[in-house]
């Protein structure tokens, strides 16, 4: 008697960026150890939109397209090829989630609110949370909002150009010494200004995050938040 599991699969708004949304898969891949053949993994619909408007042009620049009709069609696209749930590895767009959820009928499994959840949950944290994250993620309050729920502060890296061109850096010439040695400085001002612990929120710093979470300060990426999160509601909606 077969009594493999039919899993449903998990739609995902990807491209922004491409590599990030590769990382993701690795990662999903990484999570289930136990696997025994392709039938235990988690089936994906990945719609890899790079042509998504710049959440950076739109936030910070005030001049770009706004992301949030073409992120909605994804989001339709992908329950319409039926997913049975949404996630996406950006944090800026998050800014978006609003659209995204009012777009469908299914869940948005919401990688900002579950990362606040968890540093909520976390032993000993203190009252301050770093943040390893683009400058646009900073305008939008995601992150401030959502840790202020549980009364947890936030604080930023004192140089937001430097944050942004290691972004730049990451998406032109991919992970590199320049964009780790960027993010380790912002994390180590970020310790000596009170925060132990440290989301790496930014998609294209997920490609830094081993780099970046073998130092005195516990760096949590929001990526990993969101691999968990995926791979127990697939469990969720197997059953």
């Amino acid at each position: 008697m077969d009594r493999r599991v039919t899993r449903k699969p998990i739609g995902i708004l990807g491209g922004m960026g491409p590599e990030a949304t590769i990382l993701l898969q690795q990662k999903l891949m990484a999570a289930l150890p136990d696997a025994k053949g392709d039938e235990d993994h988690i089936p994906l619909l990945i719609d890899m939109n790079p042509q998504v408007p710049s959440r950076i042009d739109h936030l910070i620049n005030g001049k770009g397209a706004d992301p949030a009709p073409v992120l909605s069609e994804m989001a339709r696209r992908l329950e319409g090829a039926g997913a049975a749930a949404l996630a996406m590895p950006c944090n800026t767009a998050h800014h978006y989630a609003g659209a995204i959820k009012d777009a469908v009928g299914i869940p948005f499994l919401n990688m900002v609110d579950l990362s606040a959840a968890y540093v909520a949950g976390l032993k000993d944290a203190g009252a301050f949370v770093g943040m390893l994250a683009s400058p646009a993620v900073q305008l939008t309050h995601l992150f401030d909002k959502a840790l202020a729920a549980y009364g947890k502060k936030t604080l930023w890296p004192s140089d937001d150009d430097k944050m942004l061109r290691a972004i730049q850096h990451i998406k032109k010439e991919g992970p590199t010494e320049i964009s780790v040695q960027i993010l380790r400085e912002a994390s180590d001002e970020l310790a000596e200004r009170g925060a132990m612990v440290q989301l790496i929120a930014c998609s294209e710093f997920s490609l830094l995050s081993p780099s970046l979470q073998n130092g005195a300060q516990r760096c949590i990426d929001t990526l990993d938040i969101l691999v968990n999160e995926i791979v127990n509601t697939s469990a969720t909606l197997a059953k």
